[in-house]
């Protein structure tokens, strides 16, 4: 079944599917009246819907059973990433997102090549969240992670305050070996804690940027012996969680 995330309610038991969303239910998957879908309410609340009604402007489609799922990360992990060059942002939301990041956060880097054009932002921003939920309904997860607007290290450093634990990837760290911190970082957690990775564009991140991390209380990490490209280690990181969080303790 089609899994959609659904915004608006008629009552307790039925929800209201319009915009994209109905448009792809009619126009591309050629659905009808009785046909079933299963919704995510706002909540993270899953269910099992029926098509009851089709108009011009919307779907409303009653709940027919709820279902007891739970697909989220026990912890919520924030992924900052230095802008890349070309698609490799989207590449990390897609996969991140099916990985379980709750949250991503570009930041303009000192080594970014790429520079970021304010009058794009708002189209630009609106595209990545499109991608972060079609992989949300892919993955069968219960939220859509959140995309901000790119922001510079200041803003990063300000919206990092309220983590309980904040690391930033650096690969001078995997050179020199260090092994421990990621680790170490992973099983102080509990459940239902946050935790803000940072991780660096091309070239990683610039001496001056590590230094103004580590006087607010980020940790400097390696992420094993091999250097990552910018767009592979995030994806390491969230794959590392999932293991430790939800299979080694099972």
């Amino acid at each position: 079944m089609q899994r959609y995330f659904v915004k608006q309610r008629t009552n307790e038991n039925s929800f209201v599917i319009n915009e994209d969303d109905r448009h792809h239910m009619i126009k591309v998957m050629r659905m009808e009246l009785g046909d079933k879908i299963i919704c995510v309410d706002p909540t993270g609340n899953t269910a099992v819907c029926e098509i009851a009604k089709i108009t011009d402007e919307h779907v409303v489609v009653d709940v027919v059973q709820w279902i007891d799922e739970r697909s989220e990360l026990p912890i919520f992990v924030t992924i900052a990433s230095g802008l890349p060059k070309g698609d490799k942002l989207e590449w990390i939301i897609q996969k991140g997102t099916e990985l379980g990041a709750h949250e991503f956060i570009p930041f303009s880097a000192r080594r970014s090549v790429v520079k970021w054009d304010e009058k794009k932002s708002a189209k630009k921003v609106e595209r990545w969240q499109k991608i972060a939920k079609e992989a949300s309904e892919q993955s069968h997860r219960g939220m859509v992670p959140e995309i901000s607007q790119p922001m510079n290290l200041k803003a990063l450093i300000e919206k990092s305050k309220d983590y309980h634990h904040k690391l930033a990837a650096f690969e001078d760290e995997s050179r020199s070996g260090e092994t421990s911190i990621f680790s170490v970082t992973l099983q102080k957690m509990k459940q239902d804690e946050s935790l803000f990775i940072v991780f660096g564009p091309e070239g990683g991140l610039a001496e001056e940027e590590v230094q103004v991390l580590q006087e607010n209380d980020f940790s400097l990490c390696g992420l094993g012996p091999r250097i990552l490209r910018t767009e592979t280690a995030p994806l390491y990181a969230l794959a590392a969680i999932s293991y430790h969080f939800e299979l080694m303790r099972r």
